[in-house]
């Protein structure tokens, strides 16, 4: 009798273990983003996006290992959509304010705070449909996809090349900075739209894949070892201009029919 109480007390622990694990990696997707505004802070912009990178990835792995575990709640969804509000929403804003939108005056932080503000939206508007709506669909760009398109250019706009601008004209380089932000608050127009976006959620990885998937999967595998930020650049700009291209192409197939909307 005592060994059989001991086996279930041990279940109990572990399985209370295994409940916690997704809110592990939910809080350590929030500690990146805060982490990453630090070093916006200190002016180490390809650091700061790196780090809303991996806060993304970690985004990705909690919910799926909740799921595997059946060890999904309330209260874990609810820390997700804040984890994801700070990491994806307010990260953003403030890396690409210290980034340069600093020396567009009012324009730069006021337009700037329309992405944490559609941010919001999108996950509020998500965490009350989101049970009710087509599984295969998310309605609006996803907010780690709008953190994605907004932050990984600055890969390739960083400091350096910024100085090179500003040597040659500083007219050009707020230029510059003022394309950014209108580009920024297309991306945050995106978030609050109803545009369809796929989810991939039908697609189930525990499948046996052909051999073929597999050798791909592993030549992706190298260029992301090879040119991350390139990659993940390409990606998030190729998923953001999906959403609008299907719909135009649904339009031009259906002029007097819109598209159904469909959520997460």
């Amino acid at each position: 009798m005592s060994h059989r109480f001991s086996l279930r007390r041990k279940q109990i622990q572990l399985r209370r273990g295994v409940s916690i694990l997704p809110s592990l990696f939910t809080l350590g997707n929030m500690f990146l983003g805060y982490y990453g505004i630090m070093f916006a802070i200190k002016g180490n912009f390809e650091a700061a996006v790196d780090m809303c990178l991996l806060a993304g990835i970690l985004d990705m792995v909690d919910g799926r290992i909740a799921r595997m575990t059946g060890t999904t709640s309330d209260f874990g969804k609810e820390l997700d959509s804040l984890a994801d509000f700070l990491s994806f929403g307010i990260a953003p804003a403030l890396i690409l304010y210290f980034w340069g939108f600093s020396e567009l005056g009012k324009f730069g932080w006021l337009f700037a705070f329309l992405l944490p503000l559609g941010g919001a939206i999108r996950l509020a508007r998500f965490n009350i449909q989101g049970q009710v709506m087509d599984k295969r669909y998310f309605v609006g760009l996803p907010i780690p996809a709008a953190a994605a398109a907004a932050l990984f250019p600055l890969y390739y706009l960083d400091a350096a090349f910024l100085e090179k601008i500003r040597a040659n004209s500083h007219v050009l380089l707020i230029s510059l900075k003022t394309i950014t932000l209108a580009y920024v608050v297309l991306v945050a127009f995106l978030m609050v739209s109803k545009i369809k976006y796929r989810s991939f959620k039908e697609l189930d990885m525990r499948k046996r894949m052909p051999a073929p998937f597999l050798f791909f999967l592993a030549v992706f595998v190298i260029l992301v070892i090879l040119r991350y930020q390139l990659i993940f650049l390409i990606i998030a700009l190729v998923f953001m201009a999906s959403g609008p291209i299907s719909y135009l192409l649904e339009k031009l197939r259906h002029p007097s029919q819109a598209p159904d909307a469909a959520t997460e």
